[in-house]
């Protein structure tokens, strides 16, 4: 962790004069955890929301009988629905991020998570294919969170802490994965699984997943509740950036100081820096260099520092999707078709461990990764994983075909392990955007950016990669498995562009 150099607050250092920053000593600011456990619980939803439905989102498009009953056809189907969710969030986030840079974060949370509640109710009743489109449609266009929590984390942290406080960002999603695959894989169709019990009432043999949708909802619930009571706001909007002459004296001296520390660390060490908190035009004028900030014009973000991270973060986003998508696609299909024939229930405890694993190892190994590797050699050390989680699929296949089980266990848990170790690429980008806002009053618009094209991706990943799947298993392409090797040869390529992303971080 990064650390702050304070003077030191002897009567003999007062009594110099000389404010000499040689005697200062390391002290990092202390998280802010009640706001930062506040944040988290508010992302947390969006992930539990969009994961529920994968334990059972094949199944649940065979039973409306769209695909004619061809069990190949049924990844075009379920990457439909997955693409829409984040294709309408895609046009919306944007816009999220630019009105919580003018009325503050918290409304925009608040809506976020009223929406998602509403949306995964609606979910749950829907037994038609277009009635399950429309609901996720509602999903994405009235979520507008993450981009939002990412603003907000920054705001109530400095360099010395936004590191520790970012490794916290993966334990969200993991734990909103964990519970989504775990609730949409035990809970779905109660009425079979439970028949003397939850069977008795018709409410779940007509709607099969309506049980899993409001479990999903009230976590929902739960957290608007908590954010309306006690999360404070980071930002009041353009109308109060101008702040009292004694406010900006204290970030001038604070700046001061951020300058020196930096200078006195070594260029090695320098990666644990993270986004400056004013620049040096900020640092000689500060009221001016307030009153200009309120021009939050969206061009001024639309430089290399900022979009070689962004187009970096929609490439990830693109990826990491697609192996989301393959992995209950893969794993329900049957295993003459090339999948391990799992079950909701399998798929949901399977996809959870993952998450509860990833969640715990990325918050106390990623700030130490970083500090030892630097960001640019961690992003792509951990992306080139890609090539082991996608390469292990074929080889899967074979083995649970030939009922080799041992072996296709064994394995799963290699790609599993290896897709943890991806994950460290997401702390990474995101330090980067940040990093490369040309102000704190843009990071609104920069992580809208970035959520933007991200949206963008996750949303055309699923339909391409379940299309791409079930054109390898209609037309026997390299024995059913060329979706896996298209999704090697793009990790590659992308590894080739990171090459253009900064060493170290400003």
């Amino acid at each position: 962790m990064a650390h702050i150099y304070r003077p030191s607050s002897t009567s003999e250092e007062k009594q110099s004069g000389e404010g000499e920053l040689g005697e200062a000593v390391p002290l990092p600011t202390p998280l802010p955890k009640t706001q930062l456990a506040i944040l988290l619980l508010v992302q947390m939803p969006e992930q539990l929301t969009a994961s529920v439905v994968y334990p059972f989102v094949n199944q649940l498009v065979r039973s409306t009988g769209i695909t004619g009953g061809d069990e190949r056809k049924t990844g075009y189907y379920a990457g439909l629905i997955e693409s829409l969710y984040y294709a309408v969030e895609a046009v919306t986030i944007l816009q999220w991020g630019r009105v919580s840079d003018h009325i503050g974060r918290k409304p925009v949370i608040l809506v976020g998570l009223f929406g998602v509640t509403l949306s995964i109710v609606s979910f749950g009743f829907s037994n038609r294919f277009w009635m399950i489109i429309l609901s996720r449609c509602a999903q994405g266009a009235l979520n507008g969170n993450i981009g939002v929590v990412k603003c907000n984390m920054t705001e109530i942290t400095d360099a010395s802490n936004m590191a520790q406080a970012f490794a916290w960002l993966p334990l969200a999603w993991a734990t909103g994965y964990i519970l989504g695959f775990l609730i949409g894989g035990v809970l779905s169709d109660p009425a079979a699984k439970w028949p003397n019990s939850v069977g008795r009432y018709p409410l779940f043999h007509r709607y099969p997943y309506f049980l899993p949708c409001i479990v999903a909802a009230s976590v929902s619930t739960f957290a608007w509740i908590i954010a309306f009571l006690y999360l404070k706001e980071s930002t009041h909007g353009t109308a109060s950036k101008n702040r009292s002459a004694s406010h900006n004296d204290d970030t001038q001296k604070s700046s001061v100081m951020w300058a020196a520390a930096i200078h006195d660390k070594p260029a090695d060490t320098q990666v644990d820096i993270l986004p400056r908190m004013l620049d040096e035009a900020e640092i000689a004028s500060p009221v001016s260099s307030s009153l200009e900030s309120t021009r939050t014009d969206f061009r001024s973000i639309l430089i290399p520092g900022v979009m070689i991270p962004v187009l970096h973060y929609g490439l990830l986003s693109f990826i990491d999707q697609c192996m989301l998508v393959l992995m209950p696609l893969m794993y329900s299909t049957s295993r003459p078709l090339g999948g391990l024939g799992f079950s909701s229930n399998t798929i949901g405890l399977v996809m959870s461990a993952w998450s509860m694993l990833n969640g715990t190892i990325q918050v106390y190994a990623f700030p130490r990764l970083l500090r030892q590797f630097g960001p640019k050699r961690l992003y792509i050390t951990s992306f080139a994983f890609f090539l082991i989680t996608f390469s292990t699929y074929p080889l899967m296949g074979y083995m649970a075909k030939h009922k080799m089980e041992a072996g296709m266990w064994l394995v799963l848990c290699v790609q599993l392990v290896a897709y943890i170790v991806v994950y460290n690429t997401y702390s990474c980008i995101i330090l980067y955007i940040n990093n490369g806002a040309p102000s704190k009053d843009l990071l609104g618009a920069t992580n809208g950016l970035a959520q933007t094209l991200g949206s963008m991706m996750r949303a055309v990943g699923p339909i391409v990669v379940s299309s791409l799947f079930a054109l390898s298993l209609e037309k026997n392409l390299a024995g059913g498995t060329f979706v896996y090797w298209v999704m090697c040869t793009i990790v590659i390529l992308v590894l080739g562009f990171s090459t253009y992303l900064p060493k170290s971080l400003t």
